[in-house]
């Protein structure tokens, strides 16, 4: 069984929000945590991805754009052409065309989403603020890609040749942690980045989810194994940082136990858009265009 790791992303890390990585394995049904790090840069970030070591990986932030906005400004409808033309651009270029292609559109539906934004409940990946998804694409996605990591369903990487049958290298899945995390609380917060929101409920909300994790109280069937001083850090990050790498560990382990080629993302996911791990499906047509992957996954559940 591959390492696994779970990673909090920032556009922007420094020492007051870093990018956070869960470390850890899969035993049986049990998720073992084995430490947290911390990477302050986007170049600490990359170097890390640049290291020699083998795992399957849950990271949160978005691995493609949608669809729609993608033909509307006439981008390449590739994912790699179209993820090494979206890198080349500034973020001030990002937002004047984001910003343009909402101006023009009717209120209420300013964004274009994608088809995994509403059953995982997500923010659209071209929203530049409050979360500024589109960034965290634009910073995390090229050095994924620079790397040589296999995103299944859009990027073979550079260490895999189509066709093989056991996984190996490096793979990357995208993740939700508050898909996850409100299969538990609903719609109850966690975590606030605004110290004046870092309340009590919030930290009993943050017990009640590690509690739910240890248990196994979801519906990855998998239970989270921690040591007392890694439980009391969860609960005492405010911003949920640890927490969030850590839930993105867990949705890691459940796709690393279904395995290549889809690692538990459906098979007939949109080839330009991407797919959050353990959002439902059901409503994915048929795929249209061919893969250099295998077009079979199980259902979450």
């Amino acid at each position: 069984m591959p390492s696994l790791v779970g990673c909090d992303f920032s556009s922007r890390p420094g020492p007051r929000k870093p990018i956070v990585i869960a470390d850890g394995a899969l035993v049986g049904e049990s998720v073992v945590v084995a430490g947290l790090r911390r990477i302050e840069s986007l170049q600490g970030y990359a170097d890390w991805l640049r290291e020699p070591l083998d795992w399957v990986g849950a990271f949160d932030f978005p691995f493609g754009l949608p669809r729609e906005l993608v033909e509307q400004l006439e981008w390449p409808l590739d994912w790699l052409a179209c993820m090494r033309h979206y890198g080349a651009l500034s973020r001030s270029e990002i937002r004047e065309q984001f910003a343009a292609f909402c101006g023009a559109r009717p209120a209420g539906s300013k964004f274009a989403h994608r088809a995994t934004d509403r059953p995982a409940g997500s923010s659209p990946s071209m929203k530049w603020v409050n979360p500024p998804v589109a960034y965290m694409l634009h910073a995390g996605v090229s050095p994924l890609i620079d790397a040589g990591v296999c995103l299944p369903g859009l990027y073979v990487g550079a260490s895999r040749a189509v066709g093989v049958s056991a996984p190996a290298g490096r793979v990357a899945l995208e993740a939700y942690p508050g898909l996850l995390a409100r299969e538990v609380l609903g719609h109850v917060s966690y975590k606030s980045d605004d110290r004046d929101k870092q309340t009590r409920e919030r930290f009993a909300a943050r017990q009640t989810l590690v509690q739910a994790l240890e248990l196994g109280e979801t519906r990855l069937g998998l239970q989270l194994e921690i040591d007392r001083a890694m439980r009391q850090q969860l609960l005492d990050v405010a911003t949920g940082d640890t927490l969030d790498a850590v839930l993105c560990l867990m949705q890691a382990a459940w796709g690393s136990s279904r395995g290549w080629p889809m690692f538990g993302l459906p098979g007939n996911l949109d080839p330009l858009e991407g797919w959050i791990l353990t959002a439902d499906a059901a409503a994915l047509a048929e795929p249209t265009s061919g893969s250099p992957f295998l077009r079979a996954s199980p259902p979450v559940g």
